[in-house]
């Protein structure tokens, strides 16, 4: 693994830890490497060192720099990079000498966006452990999906959760050790015992630093191993050539940090500059307007959707200290474009991102900007529109989008099964649909113009985008089998004109139970206590029975096919 105490000394100086000091389990869970994308290092910025580690570079040594400089603002809290240093190394303290952690060690993130998150997961970087943040909304079930798959062994929460993360204590065996801070913790008074200095683990560049779990179309959650060197070659590409920011910006947004869009939109960046981040525990568009006043932002991060709502109500709002935009998680619509730029004046900047690549690939300024087109690949990036056989299509062909870089896909293997030495991986082979000819592909059709713009065209599988979020439809429909007048159901995407996608669920109700608008919505509040709400079924339709392939498979395509039909 290669982790040093302490990143001031010479790593020669220090030695390697002791083998039983180091968890070597994200090592062991990485894919074969022959089954890793083929990573590109061509600018001078990703010509990482052997030795790095994350939090010196964004967090300590901008602090040694400029100590007083604003860094983190919440409603009625302001943390200068001194002060984040400080907390963040109080709780690295209390990770190491109060609850046991060693390298290599998984920990769990549960929080809203607030600062004392950021402080904790750049306490987790300084420690030698692996982040794994989760969003809020987030049930026990879902909460037991990643913990086992991760096997992580200690959380810091927000207090105001510990309701579900103790309920999924009893299916997490791993889990040992659990502190929460605010309401009910006891994480901030181990705080206070702790010194405001740190020696970091001198974590080598290619040691996994988070672990960012996103759902495939299958349900099974699918965790992202990025490396240290991962977080800053984000920075110094998408962030250093295309968003442009400078000291002096303050950047806000809606996605929650454990999208790594949000991760890096709302702190990495940012904190690679000097600049300040204001984070928004609640940040729906009638709330994030206002706080684009509050806080003087001037830099945005958000979906398509909450642009398109957000340019209705700007009238109303003081958006003058806001010169940029940054929009991903879906297609940006040219009407939404047309729509912020003449109530804002300003021309957004859209991209495609994954959390698979950790974040945006394909991506332009907003002099390149042109309608309908997502844009060109990053600096640092190469991207490609290949066939299914692999090969190159030409300008205006629609095949699948191909994409290599710095970061890349490796996808968190299952236990492996050993015999003697070898160690063979268990795997359910995503990493090889993922990654193909050495090429990441997306999953998305998109074409090429002539001038090398690429044009998104459609999703290539039955992943729903709805607002920004990735819903997997076998996940849905499992809630819904849940309920006990649900015989069967096949869930599906069909098109919305604020939100790009809808879920939809087609249900077979069991026999003597009859179909009302009254059932629609205790079924609708039934899924929203299963799985995080905003997978809940906005349509539902009623069916006597689901179309079916000779042999009992469910045929989805019917289905989405009908529901274009349907609207045109």
């Amino acid at each position: 693994m290669g982790y040093r105490q302490d990143s001031g000394m010479a790593g020669d100086e220090m030695g390697p830890l002791h083998s039983a000091h180091i968890d070597t389990f994200a090592r062991d869970h990485l894919p074969p490497r022959s089954d890793w994308p083929e990573l590109i290092f061509t600018l001078p910025e990703l010509q990482f060192p052997e030795r790095l580690n994350c939090a010196t570079e964004l967090l300590d040594q901008m602090a040694a720099r400029h100590p007083e400089r604003v860094c983190v603002r919440a409603t009625g809290l302001s943390w200068t990079y001194g002060d984040l240093l400080e907390k963040a190394n109080r709780i690295a303290g209390v990770l190491v000498e109060e609850m046991g952690l060693v390298p290599g060690n998984r920990v769990l993130l549960h929080a809203p966006n607030n600062p004392m998150l950021v402080a904790a997961w750049f306490a987790v970087m300084k420690a030698g452990g692996i982040a794994v943040t989760t969003m809020p909304l987030l049930r026990a079930k879902e909460l037991t999906d990643v913990i086992t798959k991760a096997q992580i062994s200690h959380a810091l929460c927000d207090g105001r959760l510990r309701e579900g993360l103790e309920n999924a204590l009893p299916g997490c065996p791993t889990l040992k050790q659990v502190l929460y801070w605010g309401e009910g913790g006891g994480l901030e008074a181990l705080m206070a015992g702790k010194s405001g200095e740190f020696r970091n683990v001198e974590t080598a560049s290619d040691d996994t630093c988070l672990i960012a779990f996103t759902s495939g179309t299958t349900g099974r959650p699918k965790g992202c191993m990025h490396f240290h060197r991962d977080v800053l070659a984000i920075c110094d590409t998408f962030a250093k050539y295309v968003l442009r920011a400078s000291p002096e910006d303050v950047f806000i947004g809606s996605p929650p940090l454990a999208f790594t869009f949000g991760l890096g939109g709302l702190v990495l960046f940012p904190m690679r500059i000097g600049a300040s981040l204001a984070l928004l525990e609640k940040a729906s568009p009638d709330l994030l307007l206002p706080a684009i006043a509050e806080f003087g932002a001037s830099v945005v991060f958000t979906s398509p959707t909450a642009y398109r709502a957000m340019a209705a109500q700007a009238k109303n709002h003081d958006l003058t200290s806001l010169r940029k935009g940054v929009s991903a998680g879906e297609p940006l619509p040219a009407s939404t474009r047309k729509l912020w730029k003449e109530a804002t004046g300003i021309e957004l900047i859209d991209g495609i991102g994954a959390t698979e690549m950790l974040h945006i690939f394909i991506s332009h300024t907003e002099a390149e900007a042109r309608p309908g087109a997502t844009g060109k690949p990053v600096p640092g990036y190469q991207a490609s529109i290949l066939d299914d056989v692999g090969r190159p299509m030409p300008p205006g062909q629609v095949g699948r989008l191909a994409v290599r870089g710095p970061t890349g896909c490796r996808y968190l293997a299952d236990d492996p099964l050993r015999d003697g030495a070898s160690s063979v991986h268990q795997n359910d082979n995503r990493q090889r649909q993922y990654v193909q000819h050495g090429w990441n592909i997306t999953g998305d059709a998109y074409l090429v113009d002539g001038q090398g713009y690429f044009i998104y065209q459609a999703r290539t599988d039955d992943l729903i985008i709805s607002s920004g979020y990735n819903i997997a439809g076998p996940e849905v429909e499992e809630a819904l089998l849940l309920h006990p007048d649900v015989a069967e159901c096949a869930v599906v995407g069909v098109p919305d004109p604020e939100r790009g996608q809808i879920v939809k669920a087609y249900l077979v109700l069991r026999p003597g139970v009859a179909a009302s608008a009254e059932l629609v919505k205790e079924i609708q509040d039934f899924v929203k206590q299963k799985i995080a709400p905003y997978k809940y079924p906005r349509s539902i339709e009623f069916r006597e029975s689901l179309p079916r392939t000779p042999t009992g498979k469910l045929q989805r395509f019917v289905l989405r096919q009908e529901a274009l039909g349907a609207r045109g």
